[in-house]
């Protein structure tokens, strides 16, 4: 237990520049907080101690404002920054080395008991806000973008961005630059596509002024004395 708790706060370490020592992460970061009370929750729903699991992550919640479901499955070096609004749901699948972001969401999208939340794979990342509904997998590696709506699958190492979810960087786009999670060396999908409207736009302005040049042409043509 005291091995998971180091690579815990190592795991803070390695992704909040923020932190200064390990005593003001022990005290001042609720994510960490968060997983601690999970998986002492956890370990009570699958022993089938069902109340008392609940209970405890009513507890979690009040105390720092995220709600882990104790029937979720979390693996290891999980991080929740800032942390609160995120909301994990029972059927939920995390993989190892996940980085969340505030306000995010991992719903389900029916109230039949089934499979109803989704499965994240190893190393993704979702921007603040994102919601991510239903019993789909995220790909590992995948980035999810700040606010983003996504409803379906997710492939391997994708970029998604906006509401519904659209993918703006593949696999094979990512492959090329790869990036880690460190801060500020992540890609930023919005410029990207805003970039691609600019230049669609130059494209156009490029065209059309082509266009112009030909009917100013024709008409010097058709005006010409005979």
């Amino acid at each position: 237990m005291f091995k998971n708790m180091r690579e815990d706060i190592n795991s803070v370490f390695d992704r909040d520049p923020a932190a200064r020592n390990t005593l003001e992460i022990l005290f001042c970061y609720p994510g960490l907080h968060a997983i601690w009370i999970y998986r002492v929750a956890h370990w009570l729903w699958t022993n089938e101690f069902y109340f008392l699991g609940r209970f405890l992550s009513h507890i979690g919640r009040f105390l720092t404002g995220i709600e882990i479901h104790p029937g979720a499955k979390i693996g290891r070096k999980f991080f929740i920054d800032h942390g609160m609004g995120v909301v994990i749901g029972e059927t939920a699948e995390i993989g190892n080395n996940v980085l969340l972001y505030h306000g995010v969401t991992l719903g389900g999208v029916t109230w039949d008991k089934v499979k109803r939340h989704p499965t994240l794979g190893d190393n993704v990342v979702i921007g603040s806000g994102a919601k991510i509904l239903g019993p789909f997998t995220v790909g590992k590696g995948a980035r999810i973008g700040s606010n983003s709506v996504v409803v379906r699958e997710v492939p391997e190492n994708a970029t998604v961005v906006g509401i519904p979810g659209r993918m703006v960087m593949s696999q094979e786009t990512a492959a090329e630059g790869k990036a880690n999670l460190e801060h500020g060396n992540m890609p930023d999908p919005e410029a990207k596509a805003i970039a691609c409207l600019f230049d669609q736009i130059r494209e156009l302005e490029r065209k059309y002024s082509a266009l112009a040049e030909q009917h100013d042409e024709l008409k010097k043509k058709l005006e010409a004395p005979k």
